[in-house]
């Protein structure tokens, strides 16, 4: 019997008698996404401030040409500049480097890390952190491909994909299959981008990781395995972006194959 499926294992998770004395750090890398940013900012405060939980967002803009960096600039005038933080960099200089600028100037004992484009519903960061509470894991990861939480959380409904073809649906679990198979990193989700860290532990894994693209979010979860560290899995529903297209293309997929290889070998 899996001891965290028990009904008094179930009972407890969640139920703090405590309020979370924690603060939270998000940091959000952007490239055009002036249209996008306001909606992931008004919801992410609303459910910092429902969940009464302390909290900033580093926002990391690689140079937009649309106006990102103004409309960050709005957001703390509103929000607070001690809550909207903007740390722009001069270009495109790749994910894996947008976050390891952000957490130069993050506060928090966590650091979540998530996409601007509304991809991400932040109305799954309670449960990120309940599970992190209830087992002291050093990760929380998203994931898209299980039905429920790893351990078992009582609230957590069937992770899946929303406004995807048939194609990108089979290119992302092939990727992911190919990963999983080649590399046993005991996550159902590598090349997922949704997670929650504790800020000592995301600080050690990159500083050992060496990737800088899409490659990054998967060498920081097999990297944080061989390392040792804990990783619990709660399920997440991935929307398609609102607004502009997707940044993935041909050069991110061989670059994401090359990955794993240079990982089997290297890790």
């Amino acid at each position: 019997m899996n001891p965290f499926a028990s009904s008094a294992a179930l009972d407890m998770q969640g139920q703090f008698s405590t309020q979370d004395t924690h603060m939270y750090s998000v940091i959000l890398p952007t490239y055009n996404e002036r249209k996008n940013l306001p909606i992931i900012v008004w919801l992410l405060a609303k459910m910092f401030a429902d969940n009464q939980l302390a909290w900033e967002i580093i926002v990391v803009d690689d140079g937009s040409p649309d106006g990102t960096q103004e409309i960050a600039r709005q957001l703390a005038t509103s929000y607070g500049e001690d809550k909207i933080i903007l740390k722009p960099r001069a270009g495109k200089l790749g994910l894996g480097t947008a976050y390891i600028h952000g957490l130069n100037f993050v506060r928090g004992d966590f650091v979540i890390i998530m996409d601007a484009d509304f991809s991400h519903h932040p109305k799954f960061i309670p449960q990120f952190i309940q599970q992190q509470k209830a087992h002291n894991f050093d990760i929380v990861t998203g994931t898209r491909y299980r039905s429920s939480a790893v351990p078992s959380l009582v609230n957590a409904k069937p992770g899946g994909v929303h406004g995807w073809d048939l194609k990108r649906k089979l290119v992302s679990r092939g990727a992911n299959f190919l990963a999983a198979t080649v590399l046993n990193p005991g996550v159902s989700d590598l090349t997922g981008s949704f997670r929650l860290y504790k800020r000592s532990v995301l600080q050690h894994i990159i500083s050992v990781t060496q990737s800088k693209g899409y490659v990054f979010q998967m060498e920081m979860m097999v990297r944080a395995k061989a390392l040792g560290y804990t990783v619990g899995e709660v399920p997440i529903t991935f929307v398609d972006r609102l607004y502009g297209e997707s940044k993935l293309g041909a050069d991110e997929i061989v670059s994401y194959g090359k990955g794993v290889w240079g990982l089997f070998v290297g890790v």
